[in-house]
């Protein structure tokens, strides 16, 4: 059952070097959905999901907000930390997209070491499915969970995109 729909929601659009960001905030200015302008079917798919039908208004996302995905874009890794999000989801999804905020910047994680971060070792596939419904990329940073071999696996933005973010933290 999908929760009431947050009023109101501003659709923002932010220009980054891998493409542009489509860029979701309440009324409090919390972020709520985070996807490249490629995948809006995939934003308005998950944002449906978590709260029913929901209307955006284009504007412009708070200050604070825009000005850390740009830092974050010029290379402070850590830029994205204090950014409020609000997301719907299942109590298990929110406890996984919880855990991929506490994966420092640079660094990256397997599904199973993801899995026994949230003390659910077998949840390797719940994870996983969990990673890749999270509506807000980036910011919460499934961009960092890698294949168990060390290969780089499944991205909403694509893997190329996936690759750039990870070399661009390690770069910062």
């Amino acid at each position: 059952m999908a929760a009431k729909p947050p009023e109101p929601l501003t659709l923002d659009r932010i220009a980054t070097p891998v493409g542009e960001l489509l860029l979701v905030t309440d009324g409090d200015g919390a972020v709520r959905a985070l996807e490249f302008d490629d995948f809006e079917d995939r934003l308005l798919r998950l944002l449906t999901r978590h709260y029913g039908p929901v209307v955006l208004t284009s504007g412009r996302a708070p200050v604070p907000v825009r000005a850390a995905i740009d830092a974050y874009f010029a290379g402070d890794r850590r830029a994205l930390d204090g950014i409020t999000v609000r997301t719907g989801g299942t109590e298990f999804q929110r406890q996984v997209w919880a855990a991929l905020r506490t994966i420092p910047a640079g660094e990256t994680r397997s599904y199973g070491q993801l899995a026994a971060a949230i003390a659910r070792p077998k949840a390797v596939r719940a994870v996983g499915l969990a990673n890749g419904a999270n509506p807000v990329g980036i910011i919460v940073p499934c961009h960092r969970v890698i294949g168990a071999n060390g290969t780089l696996t499944g991205y909403a933005g694509g893997i190329a995109r996936k690759r750039w973010l990870l070399n661009h933290e390690r770069r910062a």
